[in-house]
């Protein structure tokens, strides 16, 4: 009897138990559709934040989706498909500059870099004008990626369409294929991809896009101003788990961020992520403040404006296309 009784009471006690388990799942975590421009080391903090819970710790579950190239993100967050975009702020201007009502906003800033690096196919010293007469595969035209080869190229001396070809047609994760397979002379590549066709013995690193044209705000995470004033606090949580992830970072090896983020990369050799880790380390690539600032747009639109993709006219103002509030008071 006296076990039946005990028995009893430990059900009484775990039912509350159960119940505010049932209760904490079902109102306090937020599912929030993230759609990212492509899967990348280059995106570290995000696969540190997810693979270590930080996100999960704020209240949010992320369900996270391969846009494949930014125009497909921002279509995907503009018809309601996903919450959050990150890929490149180019895709919010044009969206801006189409006169759209509900158009998104930019409130964190995840890269300050380009994460391309150029692949050639002969080993040695690198000169920009090694390009001339040659052919670059360089992503999607408009493009971030794309546009800010050509800034590069022209900064050093090489005429894009002019004294080399830029050849877009390439789709975006096809690009380590097309050049494997005998397509251009050079390719830009972000990584994983240009680390694995390196050690394929079938390209030579070159140099890194990003030291070469400086700092620009390359990706960033955007969502529509609806989702914004309704889910503030998300948001701001959001941006919260991304600050954790990049602290994380700053006080562990390239190896420690490598098996962090491995089950990210399931088909990558550990090995290979804790060089790639390394590249995008040593280049300053990621975006610890979160914030962006208005000569970093100001420097986007002077390359796509270079690129011929936007005009003088069209530059956006800073205030009404990015807004820091969620990744200052993340922050604080």
């Amino acid at each position: 009897m006296k076990r039946i009784l005990c028995a009893a009471l430990c059900m009484v006690l775990l039912i509350p138990m159960m119940l505010c388990g049932c209760g904490k799942t079902d109102v306090d975590t937020v599912t929030v559709r993230l759609n990212e421009v492509t899967h990348s080391v280059f995106y570290a903090p995000q696969y540190v934040a997810m693979e270590l819970g930080f996100f999960a710790e704020e209240g949010i579950a992320i369900e996270l989706v391969n846009g494949g190239g930014a125009d497909k993100v921002m279509t995907a967050v503009v018809s309601g498909q996903s919450d959050i975009g990150l890929a490149g702020p180019e895709a919010c201007i044009y969206i801006y500059n189409q006169g759209k009502e509900n158009y998104p906003r930019i409130f964190a800033q995840l890269t300050k870099r380009d994460g391309a690096f150029l692949i050639g196919r002969t080993d040695g010293d690198f000169s920009w004008d090694d390009l001339r007469g040659k052919t670059i595969i360089g992503g999607r035209k408009g493009g971030v990626p794309e546009m800010t080869l050509e800034y590069v190229m022209r900064k050093n001396g090489v005429e894009p369409h002019v004294d080399a070809v830029v050849d877009t047609s390439v789709q975006f994760n096809m690009m380590a294929g097309a050049f494997t397979g005998g397509q251009g002379d050079y390719v830009a590549l972000f990584e994983p991809a240009a680390t694995e066709v390196i050690q394929s013995g079938q390209g030579y690193l070159l140099c890194s896009i990003g030291e070469e044209s400086g700092e620009i705000p390359y990706t960033a995470y955007f969502a529509s101003q609806t989702y914004l004033a309704e889910n503030s606090d998300t948001v701001t949580a959001f941006c919260r788990a991304l600050h954790r992830a990049m602290a994380w970072i700053d006080n562990h090896s390239d190896a420690e961020v490598a098996e962090a983020i491995l089950p990210q990369f399931p088909d990558t050799d550990l090995a290979v992520l804790t060089e790639v880790t390394a590249r995008h380390r040593a280049i300053g690539a990621w975006n610890s403040a979160l914030t962006m600032e208005p000569e970093s747009l100001e420097r986007l639109e002077t390359v796509m404006t270079q690129a011929g993709e936007l005009t003088q006219a069209d530059w956006v103002d800073f205030d009404a296309l990015v807004d820091n509030s969620w990744a200052l008071a993340a922050k604080s």
